[in-house]
């Protein structure tokens, strides 16, 4: 049983309390809801405070009352309609067939129940939200969200529709006479109302179990405050809306918050690839997280935790359509239009009334039109369906002035009598009356500057494909042949999807006016290919098809999470749950300073860079503090310890110079150095071929000057090109070039290419850290000193081959105790793992305070051939 407030079940620090300065006072209680039969929800406490044994009471899980499988949908509204009963005065409630959280069940099975959160389109009372809650789940399997009007106004027509939504198409608030600027209060707003919306999938979902989809830009906080209160919860995003570019997303006060929280999702999910490019390149540039790519599938590594991204373009719910073209009150419409419109040329627009979707500039091009062709006048006529704008504010009445001062300067240039060149029509608009247009339209023209998908081009083709009542209606045969043509925006996310449309830009009205005469004057045969080919698209690729795709993806998605163990780490927005390995697991200080005293026979091995020295580091000088741990753990009789580094030997040589009993390895083992007193060999004695550097280096140079902050690192046996200080997306596609020109102009040399932390490295063949592992292992056995204790510790790819040879000399020597160690928390050959370079320096400590306990000593030199 749920115990406590909603509000304080996921205190995230700041976020914890800024429900309060809305309205504490005022907010009714939110009622007691019987969830599933036998399972009573309670909230009762407002206080922000909530105490550890507070929260351990509460529940883990809410187990459904069916066996079914179970998908929690979560949108910003939900998918029903509701009126007041005028005997009663109570609620009624329906299902709305047009709402796309509704229709998308289509794709599940019929074992699959569907639970939707959201909020409803009316305000209840608070003395009714009780009656009203139950009667949406036990009738809707729906959960309403009861914000309080301060709350919804804020995070909806504040956050959401004045300030996100016109920044993520592409409108920055550069004045205030232009869009609203960002607001800390209104992003609170956001805040508390995503997590009204989590704490409701509580109340419902059983997280072992369930999948929760998330829809929208609403919504995209949410994810922190599941993932924190369920950390093994299966969550999935897609964004109905663009992703802008980096550049126009950077500008968000909250970018790193949004990124984050989406980030706690298992799944997210666009309809184009340019959103998808949009949100990676911003997860590169902000967070430095890189994308990769595995059969097929694209993936971002976060904490342990495979973040996939999908990209498919939703669909139209095909059977809707189906039954509104078969039946008589459409085909009676079709009829009425028929007669009205009879032998004109019916061009169509169907448009929210909002600033994106360029209606007046579709309005101007109707105008240039009629000015270009003359002998169109009277023949040809736009009409223009308009939904009501779903925000308020000074922004829409600009917008639909403007649109209605453009249309009346057109009727009133070319208008005559019995003819008007552009009809507007306001809306709502039914769904049958829709279709009807559509019917009668010779072309459909979506001229939106910016939309995150527009289904009208869709419905347009299907309509279009008839059906026997529309066919009588419209006097035609099924033989007559299938006939349509689409003029749309190259900034909408259908556009990809539809080959056979009439790209245009909406700004040029030029090349709007040339679509549309080409759209008149099209050949009928040329009509029916396009159509052909939109219609195959769109019937196959529907809602349900959508839905499908996207649940199997979740589903593959989550498949590793109970083969990980999971934690919680960070505050507020930024928490994060941190998934590891079964096997993988810190390494404990304690733990490793018992094996080392039990031990008499060490091989202890550190990278450098990113190891021992932070990676921001601009001064790469190891400090007195390395210096002196290395000097004790190299001192003592029991130990041998090298620095492992890719490195050249003169800058190892030269920082090195005073711990005269450490082992030096540079270049990735090409040279090794067993003490200060010692020569440096080259691995097998071999010397270096600089011939094929000849080739290479030019090559290198090439995409230097190319590359603007990269630079070149010659080392003895080999060439590294480095892009650290590139351009983050420019760095990694050059990259990606050379590794290929090299790969190919070095194809008959005796060298390794292969890529690294933000370089490309040309090597030769048969030299890694591996080998020099293998080497050192192999040459302290055969002189004598067996080993009984390997530490190996490391943070990049390179050391990788080092744990490899580790894991593998433990069967084959038996050596006792082996910490091979990776530095940070990700996927590795390592079975430990430490944070940061502070931690290996404390662990680096507590191996100095053991060796300085025993005999002391002078040093012991151990040289072998190598």
């Amino acid at each position: 049983m749920l115990s406590r407030s909603s509000f304080n079940l996921l205190n995230l620090d700041d976020y914890s309390c800024v429900i309060d300065r809305f309205d504490r006072l005022d907010r009714p209680r939110i009622p007691r809801i019987m969830t599933v039969p036998g399972i009573l929800t309670e909230f009762e406490d407002d206080n922000c405070n909530i105490t550890k044994e507070n929260e351990m009471d509460q529940v883990s899980d809410v187990v459904s009352s069916v066996t079914s499988e179970r998908r929690i949908i979560v949108s910003n509204q939900l998918p029903v309609k509701a009126n007041r009963d005028k005997e009663t005065n109570k609620w009624v409630f329906e299902f709305d067939p047009d709402s796309l959280v509704l229709q998308l069940k289509s794709g599940f099975g019929s074992d699959v129940e569907c639970v939707y959160v959201g909020s409803l389109p009316v305000d209840v009372d608070p003395l009714e939200q009780e009656e009203v809650a139950q009667t949406l789940l036990d009738k809707f399997r729906c959960v309403p969200t009861f914000l309080s009007v301060e709350i919804q106004n804020k995070f909806y027509h504040g956050f959401c529709k004045h300030y996100l939504w016109p920044l993520f198409h592409y409108m920055l608030p550069v004045t205030r006479t232009h869009g609203v600027r960002f607001d800390r209060v209104a992003w609170q707003a956001y805040v508390s109302a995503n997590k009204v919306f989590a704490d409701k999938v509580m109340e419902v979902v059983n997280p072992d179990e369930d999948f929760v989809w998330i829809h929208d830009y609403h919504l995209m906080v949410m994810p922190t405050f599941l993932r924190k209160r369920f950390h093994r919860v299966r969550v999935g995003f897609f964004l109905h809306s663009p992703f802008p570019s980096s550049e126009i997303y950077r500008t968000l006060p909250v970018r790193d918050e949004i990124l984050r929280a989406l980030l706690n999702c298992d799944l997210i999910g666009f309809h184009t690839f340019d959103y998808a490019r949009h949100f990676l390149s911003s997860c590169s540039r902000m967070l430095g997280l890189d994308y990769k790519s595995k059969r097929g599938y694209i993936g971002l590594e976060y904490y342990g935790r495979t973040v996939s991204i999908k990209i498919l373009p939703v669909g139209i719910h095909m059977g809707q359509i189906e039954s509104v073209k078969s039946s008589s009150r459409t085909a009676k419409k079709v009829e009425e239009l028929k007669k009205l419109y009879g032998g004109k040329v019916v061009i169509l627009g169907v448009d929210d009334m909002d600033m994106f979707k360029g209606i007046s500039l579709k309005f101007l091009a109707m105008g240039q039109l009629l000015e270009d062709y003359p002998a169109l006048r009277g023949s040809v006529v736009l009409v223009q369906i308009v939904n009501p704008a779903r925000s308020r504010g000074h922004d829409i009445q600009e917008v639909e002035d403007e649109t209605r001062k453009v249309a009346n300067e057109v009727n009133q240039r070319f208008g005559q009598d019995g003819y008007e060149p552009i009809v507007f029509m306001n809306g709502p608009v039914s769904t049958e009356d829709k279709i009807a247009y559509y019917a009668i339209s010779e072309c459909v023209v979506v001229n939106a500057v910016r939309d995150g998908m527009n289904l009208v081009p869709y419905k347009y083709t299907v309509s279009r494909q008839g059906s026997p009542e529309l066919d009588k209606a419209l006097g035609i045969s099924e033989q007559d042949g299938r006939k349509s043509v689409i003029i749309v925006s190259e900034f909408i996310g259908c556009s990809p999807s539809l080959s056979g449309a009439i790209r245009v830009n909406p700004w040029n009205i030029d090349s709007v006016t040339e679509a549309m005469s080409l759209a008149i004057m099209m050949p009928d045969n040329e009509k029916r290919l396009r159509h052909e080919k939109h219609y195959k698209y769109v019937s196959s690729h529907d809602v349900g098809y959508w839905a499908k795709s996207f649940d199997q993806d979740l589903e593959r998605a989550c498949k590793e999470h109970f083969h990980k163990r999971c934690w919680g780490v960070g505050f507020g927005l930024g928490f994060r749950v941190v998934a590891l390995g079964l096997n993988f697991r810190k390494l404990s200080v304690e733990h490793i300073v018992s094996a080392y005293k039990k031990s008499n026979s060490r091989l202890i091995l550190l990278d450098y860079d990113g190891t021992v020295m932070p990676q921001a580091s601009v001064d790469k000088t190891p400090s007195k503090e390395v210096i002196s741990i290395l000097n004790v753990l190299s001192n003592d009789p029991k130990n041998v310890v090298f620095i492992v580094s890719g490195r050249g030997k003169h800058s190892l040589s030269k920082w090195f110079d005073s711990c005269k009993n450490l082992g030096l390895s540079a270049e990735h083992g090409w040279l090794t150095r067993w003490s200060g007193d010692s020569d440096w060999e080259s691995c097998g004695g071999s010397t270096v071929d600089a011939e094929w550097k000849k080739v290479a280096l030019p090559v290198m140079e090439h995409y230097t000057e190319a590359t603007d902050g990269s630079f070149i690192e010659q080392k003895e046996s080999a060439l590294v090109w480095h892009h650290q200080e590139a351009d983050p997306d420019f760095g990694m596609w050059q990259a990606k070039e050379l590794l290929d020109h090299l790969e190919s102009v070095l194809a008959n040399e005796p060298v390794v290419v292969k890529r690294g932390q933000q370089i490309v490295e040309v090597n030769p063949q048969g030299v890694s850290k591996g080998v020099v592992v293998e080497s050192l292992i192999a040459s302290m056995h055969s002189k004598g000193k067996p080993l009984d204790f390997v530490l190996c510790i490391g943070d990049d790819r390179s050391d990788e081959d080092m744990f490899e040879k580790i894991s593998s000399s433990v069967v084959n020597r038996g050596i006792a105790e082996v910490f091979a160690c990776t530095v940070g928390q990700k996927p590795s050959m390592a079975k430990y793992y430490l944070e940061d370079t502070v931690d290996v320096i404390k662990m680096l400590h507590g191996l100095e305070a053991a060796s300085t306990q025993g005999p002391k000593t002078t040093g012991v030199s151990f040289e072998t051939s190598f």
